[in-house]
């Protein structure tokens, strides 16, 4: 039996029902040119065929003398697993997300391996679409990623590619270097490495910094004291699942116009759909909403070693003009990368998890209300640059699903993908009704800055 680690377990302890604690992703692709329109039936009789899975599909929790680990699963139910499912009609996007809002909201069953697939026909335009979801406890979102890239191919011709859960099993090259997340940061401070001692009088010293930096400038003290929001309530087990594609050429000449990054277009486009929504609800704070915002702080395409940053971000939300808003948002983005370029990838860690020690402890309990640290998770996975083939379908769309929490109403995930920029938003169905007229109000962000710039 291989033990879970503390963070793993972590994943575990959080779930409840309204509270799932899987990650999920949809793919939509094209049907091959001169398929037949049983295509996808006759694909989902090939992927049946694939009876054994790789790990870490193959894993089942297990336990002794209370401590939870992971054992091969010698039974594997597929038809449990893999579900092929027809789209209410009329096949529209819309019916796509209300379906993947729905098996979103679902718990896992924990005596069986934590993963689904379903494959989706019905969808107009000789679409189809592959949801899939696995336990973060299995995966991180990096790891998740990876995998569903790795069922794709750049040939379209190729056919007989194996599914997501039967993928050939890989050497691991080192630790995970995307998954810096608030619970993986606390954890790893609280782990036995001596590492962690060594890194201690520099975290001291940019803790110190941050702190009276802080007391000098009220912009820069909201960091520490994000306002109550709507987005921090309680949330129930119903999700709402909203996504949508935009053109990176736009984006880049948003930055070029500004002389930003991607990444603070995206940011800056978040803030004002956050702002325009909760004008609409009457629910803004007149204090600036607070984002914690993974970055990558690498500097080449090394795979391994940890090179992640999580930052806090003020989103300015509090700023009608958008320009403005985005010019705040990348000076601010800037000044937190410059204090991680000055230290080591330990201390970027231990930094992390101590500025973000209250929000957990706040997050796990609800006993801190005043220690409100942010208010929404911003986070931008990378993908594929270059068109991608399924058993000679073409992915034409890939789009992240998250989690949410109590007191973390909504999760904005963004993807790339052949000059595309995916948008997955995830968020309680009560607690934030209409979440689906954040695209609009994602799309009414951009253009703002684009009119503004006089694009």
């Amino acid at each position: 039996m291989k033990p879970l680690s503390p963070t793993d377990q972590l994943f575990l302890w959080l779930e409840k029902r309204q509270q799932p604690m899987h990650v999920g992703g949809l793919q939509i692709f094209s049907f091959p040119e001169d398929a037949p329109d049983d295509y996808v039936a006759k694909l989902a009789d090939q992927l049946r065929q694939y009876r054994r899975a790789s790990p870490p599909f193959n894993q089942n929790l297990s336990y002794w003398l209370g401590q939870p680990g992971w054992v091969e699963d010698q039974h594997l139910d597929l038809e449990h697993h893999f579900r092929f499912e027809a789209l209410a009609t009329p096949g529209r996007i819309r019916e796509l997300l209300s379906f993947v809002s729905a098996e979103h909201s679902h718990l896992m069953d924990r005596e069986r391996p934590l993963w689904e697939v379903h494959l989706i026909e019905g969808l107009q335009g000789r679409q189809f679409a592959l949801y899939t979801k696995i336990h973060h406890s299995l995966v991180d979102g990096v790891s998740a990623m990876r995998m569903a890239t790795r069922i794709l191919s750049k040939d379209s011709q190729e056919t007989g590619m194996p599914p997501i859960w039967a993928l050939p099993e890989r050497e691991q090259s080192g630790a995970s270097n995307g998954d810096l997340s608030l619970w993986s940061s606390v954890a790893h401070l609280l782990g036995s490495s001596g590492r962690q001692l060594g890194t201690l009088p520099t975290v001291a010293k940019e803790l110190l910094k941050t702190i009276n930096q802080a007391r000098k400038d009220p912009a820069y003290s909201s960091i520490f004291h994000a306002p109550g929001s709507v987005l921090n309530q309680k949330i129930t087990g119903s999700r709402r699942f909203a996504a949508q594609s935009w053109c990176l050429k736009r984006i880049k000449a948003v930055c070029q116009a500004y002389g930003t990054t991607v990444n603070d277009v995206i940011t800056a486009m978040c803030a004002s759909a956050l702002r325009t929504y909760l004008i609409n609800q009457d629910a803004l704070p007149n204090k600036p909403l607070i984002a914690m915002i993974p970055v990558s702080l690498r500097h080449n395409d090394s795979s391994t070693g940890n090179k992640v940053g999580v930052i806090l971000a003020n989103l300015h939300t509090d700023l009608a003009d958008a320009s403005e808003r985005l010019k705040h948002i990348h000076s601010g983005m800037q000044e937190a990368k410059q204090r991680y370029h000055q230290m080591s990838a330990e201390e970027i860690v231990n930094y992390t998890a101590l500025t973000l020690a209250p929000a957990a402890f706040h997050l796990l309990t609800g006993m801190a209300p005043k220690w409100q640290t942010f208010n929404v998770v911003i986070s931008n996975v990378p993908g594929p640059d270059t068109p991608r083939y399924w058993n000679g379908a073409k992915l034409e769309g890939m789009y992240p699903a998250s989690i949410t929490m109590d007191r973390l109403a909504l999760n904005m995930t963004v993807t790339s993908y052949n000059n595309q920029v995916e948008f997955g938003l995830i968020g309680c169905r009560r607690t934030l009704p209409s979440l689906q007229r954040m695209l609009d109000y994602l799309e009414g962000g951009l253009a703002e800055l684009e009119a503004a710039a006089g694009l």
